[in-house]
C-alpha cells in the first residue's frame, strides 16, 4: 500500500452535494502527494466497463460550488453479480490503478465490501443525503438537502397560510428521517411523521389539528418522510376528518440538487483530503466518518455491522414539544 502510484475516485448510488468537493479534494491532496489520478464515470457502472477520464488540479479546480457529481452516478445491478466485480477489479489491476476512492452511500459501501474480496484497495467517504450511515455522525449532502426543504416548505406554508389550508410536504428520507425532523423543526410543522416513529395511527395527527382549529389556527403543516405512509392518503383523511382543505406537495428532486452549503463542501473537502492521507499512512480498505465533529475511520467491514444510528430522541422529543 505504501507504493501507491495510482488512484481512483467514483461516485455511486443517489447524488448529493458536497461530492464535488470530495472529488475535489481527493485530486488536489493525491497530486501533491506525488500520485495519479483518474475519475471513474457512472460509479460500479463506469468501473465494469472502464469510463474514466484524466483528473488534473486544472479540471477540478472550480467544482465546490457546483451540485450533483461532474463524474456522473448510477445504481449498479451488473456489479451485484461476482462475475462483473471480477471485470471490475481486473480493469484496475490492468490500467495500474492501486487503490479506489469512493463516495456514496450505504449501497457503495456494501459494494466496496465485496469488491475488497476481489483483491481492491478502497477507501469510502459516506455521501447521502439521507444521513443514514451508522458509522458516522454527517454524511455529505445532508446539510443541502435539509436547507432546500426548509426554503421549499417556507414558500409552501406562505401559499398555505393566504388559504387558510393544510398542507402535506412528502420530503425525501424513506429509511431516516432526519431531513423531515430538521426541515419539519426549521418551519414550525404542526405534525412530522418520521419512519423511526410511525405506528400507523393517524388519530396524533388528526386530534392536533382539531384542536388548532377550535383554537383558531387557520393553516397548518404536515411534513412526511417518504414511504411512511401515503401523503394524498393522509390529506385527504385530514380533510375528511377536520373540514380543512388539504393539499400535498411532494418535493421530490430538488432536494438533491443545488449549489452545496458551506458546511457540505467543507466537509467534502475534510473527508477527500482524509481519504487520501489514509492511503499515505498504508492503511486500506476504510471508510471516512466523523465522530464529535473530529474526522475519523473504520474498516469497511466493521462500519456496515454498526447498527447504532437511531434517531436522536432529544430531537424528536423536542419536535413534539414545538408543535404544541
Amino acid at each position: 500500500m505504501s507504493d501507491i502510484k495510482k488512484i481512483a475516485v467514483l461516485t455511486s448510488g443517489g447524488d448529493a452535494p458536497g461530492m464535488n468537493s470530495a472529488i475535489r479534494a481527493v485530486v488536489f491532496a493525491a497530486i501533491n502527494s506525488g500520485y495519479e489520478v483518474v475519475g471513474i464515470l457512472r460509479g460500479y457502472e463506469g468501473l465494469i466497463d472502464w469510463e474514466v477520464k484524466e483528473l488534473t488540479i486544472d479540471n477540478v479546480r472550480n467544482i465546490n460550488n457546483r451540485g450533483g457529481t461532474i463524474l456522473f452516478t448510477s445504481r449498479s445491478e451488473r456489479f451485484l453479480d461476482k462475475k462483473y466485480r471480477e471485470i471490475a477489479a481486473d480493469n484496475m489491476r490492468e490500467h495500474g490503478v492501486d487503490a479506489l476512492v469512493a463516495v456514496g452511500g450505504d449501497g457503495t459501501l456494501r459494494g466496496a465490501i465485496e469488491l475488497r474480496k476481489e483483491g481492491v484497495n478502497i477507501i469510502c467517504i459516506p455521501g447521502t443525503i439521507d444521513r443514514d450511515m451508522a458509522c458516522t455522525e454527517y454524511t455529505l449532502g445532508f446539510d443541502t438537502a435539509a436547507n432546500t426543504a426548509t426554503e421549499a416548505i417556507d414558500r409552501i406554508r406562505d401559499s398555505s397560510l393566504s388559504h387558510g389550508r393544510c398542507t402535506v410536504v412528502e420530503v425525501m428520507g424513506r429509511k431516516r428521517g432526519y431531513i423531515a425532523l430538521w426541515a419539519g423543526m426549521a418551519t414550525s410543522a404542526d405534525a412530522i411523521v418520521l419512519p423511526e416513529k410511525w405506528d400507523g395511527n393517524f388519530d396524533n395527527i388528526i386530534n392536533a389539528l382539531k384542536q388548532r382549529h377550535v383554537d383558531g389556527r387557520n393553516s397548518y403543516l404536515v411534513v412526511l418522510a417518504e414511504g411512511v405512509t401515503d401523503a394524498d392518503k393522509l390529506a385527504e383523511l385530514i380533510q375528511k376528518q377536520t373540514g380543512i382543505e388539504s393539499r400535498v406537495s411532494v418535493l421530490g428532486y430538488i432536494q438533491r440538487g443545488g449549489s452545496p452549503t458551506a458546511k457540505d463542501r467543507m466537509y467534502g473537502s475534510l473527508m477527500g483530503a482524509y481519504a487520501v492521507e489514509i492511503l499515505k499512512n498504508g492503511k486500506g480498505n476504510r471508510i471516512v466518518a466523523i465522530k464529535n465533529d473530529l474526522l475519523i475511520d473504520y474498516d469497511i467491514t466493521e462500519a456496515i455491522e454498526l447498527n447504532n444510528n437511531e434517531l436522536d430522541d432529544f430531537q424528536y422529543k423536542l419536535s413534539l414539544t414545538l408543535a404544541e
